[in-house]
């Protein structure tokens, strides 16, 4: 089966025109306002506005307020829900839309309890462990910590042209998720880096 690519961190529109030409199945736009890739609705209706069709929009969130997330959905009502802080399922599923789970793998994680626990979600997302950063580490963490569930899975944390092939291979992920490894700057996103990721990922 074809590995999916979420592309994400996009903070301008000719990123994600780029992204999208050369292939990637998603975008990620980040709603979260520590991150350096963070953006405003605004911004984000600029960024997807006439996009082709057949691309998912990911909205990413951390701990936001109701309010927060319903203003998104209500300004960009074609968006999938990404949480990637410590939403319980009740808070993920009250939104009526689908969503991912990011869980940053440790060396106990439960996957079989996370995967009944989000039994809701469209897929969970793996990231790496660094305490106090809810994501975008840039940092590889242990695949072989994985363990098998019955959820589509999609690997982050730390993917570049270098590792993404390995990756696919050894854990077979339903998609992967890259951020940090195709830019040339924080939220700025690199040209020949997507085009090499994208072919890394083909070759898989």
């Amino acid at each position: 089966m074809r590995t999916r690519v979420k592309i994400c961190g996009i903070t301008r529109r000719q990123d994600a025109e780029f992204a999208v030409e050369m292939g990637a199945d998603a975008l990620g736009l980040v709603f979260y306002a520590p991150s350096p890739r963070a953006i405003s609705i605004a911004q984000a209706k600029e960024i997807v506005s006439g996009l082709p069709p057949f691309v998912s929009i990911v909205a990413l969130f951390v701990d936001a307020t109701c309010d927060e997330v319903y203003a998104c959905i209500k300004d960009l009502p074609m968006v999938m829900l990404q949480f990637h802080g410590d939403e319980s399922a009740e808070y993920c599923e009250q939104f009526g839309r689908p969503y991912l789970k990011a869980i940053r793998v440790q060396v106990d994680t439960d996957f079989v309890h996370i995967a009944n626990e989000y039994d809701s979600a469209s897929a969970i997302l793996l990231d790496s462990y660094q305490p106090g950063v809810p994501g975008g580490t840039g940092q590889v963490f242990d695949w072989s910590l994985i363990k098998s569930i019955n959820k589509p899975l999609i690997l982050a944390g730390g993917l570049n042209v270098d590792n993404v092939a390995r990756a696919i291979e050894q854990v077979q992920p339903y998609a992967v998720d890259v951020s940090g490894g195709v830019e040339q700057a924080k939220g700025i996103k690199d040209k020949q880096k997507i085009t090499a990721f994208m072919q890394e990922v083909a070759n898989g």
